[in-house]
């Protein structure tokens, strides 16, 4: 009489790039022999680099994301939030969307939960700023800027109007750049149909403690980003920072004052909290990892993406940067190692040298280094929107589509109001998902008092 054998589980925590891409390697290597579970709190994969189009209305919301049921039709995806990894147990601790816990045991464990956003002790930026992590927050920001135009059109007097149409993106690296490239154009568009008071446009100013835009990247993809913003009207002020924030405005570290009612949070990512409370140890916030994607003294834990301080083989003794690109093919690795710690294949190290980076900068416009060649305006556009096409798991045709309509239609000012301002707070470590009234928030105080981080 056999035996039916027990088949391996492994779970996979989070469904971002590294996550998404883990779970879809390890799924054709293994072909059925092993059960994978992921666990995230939406069930769709959220393509993040197109979300300012989402923001400024040239994409609907679900062209961004990609069923996780769909293209991933042999994992097994529970819904919800890890708050807590037991390795002595192998046990992941989670709650689901409704608040109830539960608990999934491994043999194998992949954590590819993430980033947050970026937190500074800047008197009111918790209280009055919004991030720019999560769908929810393009949502709420595409109301939020179309509701300022329309009550500034309103508005009868002329320091209100200019206050409602001010808005402030703190922030110049690709997120900030690409937030208020496109958000310019919105407002152009939105004025057209709604003028403002005369001699009063809509205002964006772009501020970085930074001496350029783009100060991670080659300084020829710097200057191109900058001359387009600037020619756009946006108001570049580098070296410049926010010293305090208001419902009112904002004081910038120069002693000038900006009256607005929108501050955008875009200086960067931290690491999800959640790993400060697995025990092992940091770098930075992020979790320490050999080239194989280990964890020391767990050979069964394998960590990739934002969260994870992988080294760079290309740069000896330096760690991955916090990239999309890095994530996709860490992923990758992740899913080969594990396969490969099952019996199936060899494992490898990871090596990745860059292919180039680039800026959508809305229209036509953009910044592209594809093999180190510098490229700007239609041509770096098409590129870049190219290379979006291409990597995108799903929705191609799709967001193909609002592209070209985006092209010969009028986008649609109007606001639905189905994320609120409370919905989405700066100060969570949850940007993935809109807050619930009465539910629980994870926050990153709250987050760090569970794993004792602070």
């Amino acid at each position: 009489m056999s035996r039916t054998a027990v088949r391996p589980h492994v779970v996979i925590v989070g469904a971002g790039f590294a996550g998404f891409q883990a779970a879809r390697t390890l799924s054709r290597l293994t072909r059925g022999r092993t059960d994978i579970t992921l666990l995230n709190p939406t069930d769709y994969f959220l393509y993040l680099p197109l979300l300012p189009q989402v923001a400024a209305g040239v994409l609907e919301p679900r062209r961004v994301t990609v069923s996780l049921a769909g293209a991933l039709r042999h994992v097994r995806l529970v819904l919800g939030e890890a708050d807590r990894i037991d390795l002595t147990r192998r046990a992941v601790h989670y709650a689901d969307p409704e608040g109830q816990d539960g608990e999934l045991s491994y043999d194998r464990l992949v954590l590819a939960v993430g980033s947050v956003n970026k937190l500074l002790p800047v008197p009111g930026v918790a209280e009055h700023a919004h991030g720019f992590r999560g769908l929810p927050e393009a949502l709420y920001l595409r109301d939020h800027v179309t509701r300022q135009i329309e009550l500034a059109a309103a508005a009868d007097d002329a320091s209100v109007c200019r206050a409602r149409c001010t808005f402030v993106v703190v922030g110049a690296g690709y997120t900030g750049v690409e937030v208020a490239a496109h958000g310019e154009l919105f407002t152009r568009s939105l004025v057209r149909r709604q003028p403002l008071r005369t001699g009063i446009e809509p205002r964006w100013v772009l501020l970085d403690i930074a001496p350029r835009v783009l100060p991670e990247l080659d300084r020829r993809l710097s200057a191109t980003a900058d001359r387009v913003l600037r020619r756009r009207g946006v108001e570049v002020r580098t070296e410049t920072s926010v010293k305090e924030a208001t419902r009112e405005g904002v004081l910038l570290s120069d002693g000038d004052h900006l009256p607005t009612r929108t501050l955008l949070w875009c200086v960067g990512v931290r690491p999800d909290p959640l790993v400060a409370g697995i025990g092992s140890a940091l770098e930075r916030g992020r979790l320490l990892v050999d080239p194989f994607l280990n964890v020391p003294d767990h050979p069964e834990v394998f960590a990739c993406g934002d969260a994870a301080a992988v080294p760079d083989l290309t740069a000896k003794g330096q760690y991955t940067a916090m990239t999309a690109q890095h994530a996709w093919r860490q992923g990758k690795t992740a899913g080969h190692n594990v396969a490969a710690s099952l019996g199936l294949g060899r494992r490898r190290s990871y090596r990745h040298h860059d292919l180039g980076f680039t800026v959508d900068l809305g229209g036509v416009s953009g910044a592209a280094n594809p093999l180190g060649v510098p490229l700007s305006g239609p041509l770096a556009g098409a590129v870049t929107r190219g290379y979006h096409l291409a990597a995108m798991p799903g929705n191609r045709v799709r967001v193909a589509a609002d592209w070209l309509l985006d092209a010969v239609l009028p986008r649609q000012g109007v606001q639905l109001g189905l994320v609120r301002s409370w919905s989405v707070p700066l100060d969570t470590a949850s940007p993935e998902t809109a807050r619930v009234a009465g539910a629980p928030e994870r926050t990153r105080d709250a987050a760090a008092e569970r794993t004792g981080d602070e």
